[in-house]
């Protein structure tokens, strides 16, 4: 009946998450509410590590993506799981290294780090900087410089690979903001410079075709591309990268349709490819980087509301307002993103008729989710969105003044409140009259 293990209906027909019915948990903390499934982070952060373990021999390390969903609790359990971590601003970094995340596990990402978050990366000790630019590269060079370190770089490459996703998500073409391009000769000459810098260290190279990708060729592909171009450099310029980082992007299952493989296959096959690659070029394997957010975070997540005002336009549509909307989920309003929900008080009522999931922002395009076949609903009914631990809380914002919404993380038989709603005091606190 659902997409993930984890989600279950009980006896009083209430969807559960893992052992908790999520209608007590929305009258317990209010909604809407965000809930994530503890258990099932950890499990995804497993079953990628054993994947390295088992077809790389252990040569390589999972990064979470922490855009996907950057919060201290989230960074303690990636942290005990083993993983290491990709930030790509200056807050996500500052929120690990509150929680004590290793930070010699960090990769620093981003097309613009300003020089205010190149400092803190390399006050704090990050192990990598992503370098997208030469501007940036300069600038790094520099404040390590006056810091007397050497910093550890990789190169963000554009492979060219055409990922088949959404436009808004595609990044390994040519025409991006992120990263050099290896057509014309970029790439190579960034790498050539670089080397004559005396505060950087080339220890890799990184690459990301994009996010929400179901196929695993596009990321054979991507793995041929880069480690190609390893050895080219090799040849070319003498260097030796042992990094390759090639970034995340796994699917998910959002809706019925969606046919994900497990994360072990996408791996298993990539490392298939590199190894097949190194051999023929006749280079040292790479120490192999992975950067999972969604696959790791989404599906353990939902969000709970509480429905209001039922609009029904006679041979037009159903509006089902609830107290959330985009505020707490712009992915339908940016890139209209599928999600299924569900009536978490009758989990298991006959589908009937499309309706339409409208939030409460003074916004038109405020829409959950359109034309999605449910039961019939009432007013104070509890709606669960499914698999919205990722992109959610972490692009949330206060459109309208609305505060955004809290988090409770669950475990086993144990809850925890690991992130608090904001009050309408917090919503002002940095108002100056």
């Amino acid at each position: 009946m659902f997409h993930s293990d984890n989600l279950s209906v009980n006896t009083k027909n209430h969807l559960m998450i893992g052992s908790h019915d999520t209608v007590d948990l929305a009258r317990e903390y209010g909604t809407p509410l965000y809930v994530l499934d503890e258990d099932l982070i950890r499990k995804n952060c497993r079953e990628y590590k054993e994947a390295i373990e088992t077809y790389f021999d252990g040569n390589g390390l999972v990064l979470f993506a922490s855009k996907a969903l950057c919060t201290m609790h989230t960074a303690r359990i990636t942290a005990e799981e083993g993983l290491g971590a990709d930030v790509v601003s200056g807050g996500e970094l500052y929120t690990l290294y509150k929680a004590g995340f290793p930070m010699e596990k960090v990769f620093f990402h981003g097309n613009n780090k300003t020089p205010d978050e190149i400092e803190l990366a390399i006050t704090y000790g990050v192990g990598h900087m992503v370098v997208d630019n030469r501007f940036e590269l300069d600038l790094i060079n520099e404040i390590a410089g006056a810091k007397g370190i050497v910093q550890n770089v990789l190169f963000r490459i554009k492979p060219g690979i055409d990922a088949h996703t959404h436009d808004f998500v595609k990044t390994g073409q040519i025409d991006s903001k992120f990263g050099f391009a290896l057509e014309n000769g970029e790439a190579t000459q960034i790498h050539r410079y670089a080397s004559t810098l005396t505060n950087i260290r080339i220890d890799g190279v990184h690459c990301h075709i994009g996010s929400q990708i179901f196929d695993v060729d596009p990321f054979c592909e991507a793995a041929k591309v880069m480690i190609n171009f390893i050895a080219d450099l090799y040849e070319s310029l003498s260097l030796k990268i042992k990094i390759l980082n090639l970034g995340g992007g796994f699917g998910i299952k959002y809706v019925a349709e969606d046919d994900p493989l497990p994360p072990t296959d996408y791996i298993k096959k990539v490392a298939e490819t590199v190894k097949d690659i190194a051999k023929q070029r006749n280079i040292n394997l790479p120490f192999l980087v992975f950067e999972p957010g969604r696959s790791i975070v989404a599906a353990a997540g939902i969000t709970l509301y509480t429905v209001g005002c039922i609009k029904k336009i006679e041979n037009i549509r159903t509006y089902v307002s609830v107290d959330g909307g985009m505020g707490d989920n712009p992915r339908y309003i940016l890139y209209g993103s599928k999600y299924s929900a569900v009536v978490a008080n009758n989990a298991s009522a006959e589908l009937v008729a499309p309706i339409t999931i409208a939030g409460k922002c003074c916004e038109s395009g405020d829409i959950i989710q359109e034309n999605i076949m449910m039961p019939e609903i009432k007013v104070g009914d509890t709606l669960a969105v499914l698999s919205t631990g990722a992109y959610n809380y972490s692009m949330a914002s206060n459109y309208n003044r609305i505060p955004r919404p809290p988090i409770v993380a669950v475990r086993g038989s144990e809850k925890k409140l690991i992130v608090k709603r904001e009050t309408y005091d917090d919503l002002i606190k940095n108002d100056i009259l």
